[in-house]
């Protein structure tokens, strides 16, 4: 594989990660500097080590992991996108029901795994392929860490923008993604 080829693996991996980076700026538009820093930190790091993990554990767990990805990955975003849709509309309704909600680390991390399950099958590809994995997982994680800060940008731009609505459309693509995963 060449160096083109990983790259436009991990821009098609990032995919993900991008969106939910503009659906967590969306709904949570006062981050400070170091929550906003995670979130791209976060999508890289697990976007580089699950290609890793895919590639050592081979074939073992690859049926499983296919099998149940796109499930797994649209119960874990849509829950969270459907409260966000949910307490938007609710705010949306009467603005005291809206309640200043804290970005966690652990919703991050949740987020972090949905979206990188896909790169454990494309580390199981890459023994098959003869990547060098070692290469290519570090580019995967810097691609998907670029396009996410360039997706958090974007969303807090159209997050001020768009006041309440910003929450109830962050949940409403994070819905989106989960039903993607299963097809």
């Amino acid at each position: 594989m060449s160096l083109w080829d990983i790259l436009l693996i991990g821009l098609g991996l990032s995919m993900d990660a991008v969106a939910v980076s503009i659906s967590d700026a969306l709904a949570y538009p006062g981050l400070r500097r170091a929550k906003r820093l995670a979130i791209p930190a976060a999508f890289g790091l697990f976007q580089g080590i699950m290609p890793l993990a895919g590639y050592f554990a081979g074939s073992l767990f690859a049926d499983f992991i296919h099998r149940w990805a796109g499930l797994v990955t649209l119960l874990i975003l849509g829950l969270i996108g459907a409260n966000m849709v949910r307490e938007g509309i609710a705010c949306e309704r009467d603005e005291s029901k809206c309640e200043i909600r804290e970005f966690s680390y652990k919703m991050l991390l949740v987020q972090a795994i949905a979206t990188s399950i896909d790169a454990f099958a494309v580390g199981v590809s890459f023994v098959a392929g003869g990547a060098n994995i070692y290469a290519a997982a570090p580019l995967i994680a810097a691609t998907t860490f670029v396009c996410s800060l360039a997706a958090l940008a974007l969303g807090r731009r159209f997050g001020e923008m768009l006041g309440h609505r910003a929450e109830i459309l962050g949940g409403v693509i994070l819905i989106a993604i989960g039903v993607k995963a299963l097809f």
